[in-house]
C-alpha cells in the first residue's frame, strides 16, 4: 500500500505542467534608429510562443527553439530609456513573464563643462555647486529632469539641476564630477538619453 502511494504521488508530480520560466537580455545602450538585439530563454525547454514587448507595446511575436532559446530584434525609434519584457503566450503575464531589462536610446549632443571658480554659487535649480555635485546644465529641459549621459564606453545617470549653456552652440554643460566620471574632454559631443 505504501508502494502505490507512493508511485501515485510520483505520477501526480511528474504529469503536473512545469509553470515556463523566462530569462531576458538586450543591448543596453543603442542609438536612435539602431537595433537592438533581444534574446531570451524559456524553460523547461520547448517550442512556445513568446511575445516580445518594449515600451508596453508588443514588437515581435516569436516561437522559441527546441531548446527554449529566441531571438528578436527591435529598432529603437527615438531617444528614451526603454523597458523590455518577454511573456510566454496564454500564461499570467505577472507569472510567466521576464524580469524587464532597460534599454537607454541616445542621441548626440554637443556638450561642455563648467565647474571650477563657480564652486559654492547658487544653482538655477536649488542648492550649490559644489566639486563632488553631478548633474547638467540645460536650457529647457525642466528642472529634476533625469537623463542618462554616454561617453565612449562609460554612462552616467544624471539630472538637470542648473540652466546653460550661455555660450557656444551647446546643449549641455556638464558639472566637473560627470565629466570626471564619463573622462569627458573639455568640449564634445556625448550621447543623452533627452
Amino acid at each position: 500500500m505504501t508502494m502505490m502511494g507512493v508511485a501515485t504521488a510520483a505520477i501526480g508530480v511528474n504529469s503536473m505542467p512545469a509553470e515556463p520560466n523566462v530569462k531576458l537580455d538586450a543591448k543596453r545602450h543603442v542609438r536612435a534608429g539602431e537595433t537592438a538585439l533581444i534574446r531570451g530563454r524559456v524553460t523547461p525547454a520547448a517550442s512556445r510562443t513568446v511575445l516580445v514587448k518594449v515600451g508596453g507595446h508588443t514588437v515581435k511575436k516569436i516561437r522559441t527553439r527546441d531548446d527554449g532559446d529566441f531571438r528578436a530584434r527591435w529598432r529603437a525609434p527615438h531617444a528614451g530609456v526603454f523597458t523590455a519584457r518577454a511573456i510566454v503566450r496564454g500564461t499570467d503575464p505577472a507569472q510567466d513573464g521576464s524580469e524587464a531589462v532597460r534599454i537607454n536610446v541616445y542621441r548626440a549632443a554637443a556638450a561642455s563643462y563648467y565647474g571650477p571658480g563657480l564652486y559654492g554659487g547658487s544653482l538655477a535649480c536649488g542648492g550649490r555647486l559644489r566639486p563632488g555635485t553631478l548633474g547638467v546644465a540645460n536650457k529647457s529641459l525642466p528642472c529634476g529632469a533625469r537623463l542618462t549621459l554616454r561617453y565612449g564606453n562609460r554612462s552616467v545617470r544624471v539630472q538637470v539641476i542648473d540652466r546653460g549653456p550661455f555660450s557656444g552652440n551647446r546643449e549641455f554643460d556638464l558639472t566637473a564630477a560627470t565629466k570626471a566620471r564619463l573622462g569627458f574632454p573639455s568640449t564634445g559631443m556625448v550621447l543623452s538619453t533627452r
